[in-house]
């Protein structure tokens, strides 16, 4: 399977430009220069940035200037310690892969659609040259419904992206909040220069025990990796809803790589075929879970990726629920930043 070089090992910086309170002082102290120097210290080669459209547009969809040189200044600073940067549009006028932030339209609405192609030819015309940046159309599609409307609007968007950046690469991925199981529906990449996106944050029961934006979660619910695939199954039914599809295997067998392996595999065969790169844009664990048990979930599907060459992003940095940085993991944390 082709690789994408530059994008081997990353991290995201969550809650910065997006799913936060869209303040000055968030953007100019969640976040700053020293952390980029850090995270290439750990030996990670890129970071991925999810930016909501707050920091880029007015309410009339002109485009900020402020925000956009916070952009150039990422860009510049990953350029300045040796890393790489994927830019992912993470909510558009219209969309959000959250419910609660009451966005809706976007895939029946022409007018969001155009201002969803003006922003990434923006992007395009200002970043575009830029050789250590990628471009990640949006974060997380839903429903399934949506399926044929995405692949039209996604090639509408690269077409347009094409005109002032002809080979950046660009980041696709699909519904259900980028499943895994999504890529075979993509279409067939645009040019060469496509990645299949997905994110994995499975098995969902353990990766987000106690959460509290499931429903049907009990937040005061904990396990342990290392239980039975009929806890998993009975928990999941239990705390997210028989609904839920994810499989599991022989009832007194138990999680490990061999799950990871089965749930990528025809993702793998799909790029395989169309010879494009297969990348992870998100993966990781809540700070409600072990830290011991958070490493042996990392220990299994860092397995599969490196045995497949799936270049990835854990989620998240800092804060998000999720924050490899919080006190939380420091017991921990050099053997976790060893699997990214």
């Amino acid at each position: 399977m082709r690789q994408f070089p530059g994008y081997t090992r990353g991290i995201n910086f969550g809650g910065w430009f997006s799913q936060c309170d869209h303040t000055e002082k968030r953007y100019d102290y969640f976040i700053r220069k020293e952390d980029f120097r850090r995270v290439k210290r750990w030996g990670l080669d890129h970071v991925r940035i999810p930016v909501d459209y707050e920091l880029l547009q007015d309410k009339d969809g002109n485009f900020l200037e402020k925000g956009m040189k916070r952009l150039e200044n990422c860009v510049n600073w990953c350029e300045e310690y040796g890393l790489n940067m994927i830019l992912d549009l993470h909510k558009t006028w219209g969309f959000s892969f959250d419910d609660g932030e009451n966005e809706e339209g976007f895939f029946e609405n022409p007018v969001y659609q155009e201002n969803f192609y003006k922003v990434w030819e923006e992007f395009a015309k200002r970043f575009g040259n830029r050789k250590n940046l990628a471009f990640e159309l949006l974060n997380e599609v839903t429903d399934r419904e949506y399926k044929d409307i995405w692949n039209a609007i996604v090639r509408k968007a690269i077409s347009r992206i094409r005109v002032y950046a002809p080979v950046i690469p660009v980041l696709v991925g699909g519904y259900y909040h980028n499943s895994v199981t999504a890529v075979k529906d993509l279409d067939l990449p645009y040019d060469e220069n496509v990645v299949y996106n997905f994110h994995c944050y499975s098995p969902l029961i353990f990766t987000h025990q106690g959460a509290y934006w499931i429903p049907k979660m009990d937040t005061g619910f904990r396990m342990a990796f290392d239980s039975k695939n009929k806890q998993y199954r009975e928990y999941t039914d239990q705390y997210i809803g028989k609904e839920f599809k994810d499989e599991f295997g022989n009832d007194d067998e138990k999680i490990d790589s061999r799950y990871f392996e089965e749930l990528f595999a025809e993702a793998i065969k799909v790029a395989e075929e169309r010879n494009v790169p297969l990348y992870c844009g998100e993966y990781g664990v809540i700070d409600l879970a072990s830290p011991e048990d958070t490493v042996k979930w990392f220990e299994s599907i860092h397995t599969v990726f490196e045995k497949y060459h799936i270049g990835r992003a854990c989620w998240s940095y800092k804060e998000m629920d999720f924050g490899l940085v919080d006190a939380h993991y420091d017991d921990v944390r050099k053997n976790l930043i060893k699997l990214l």
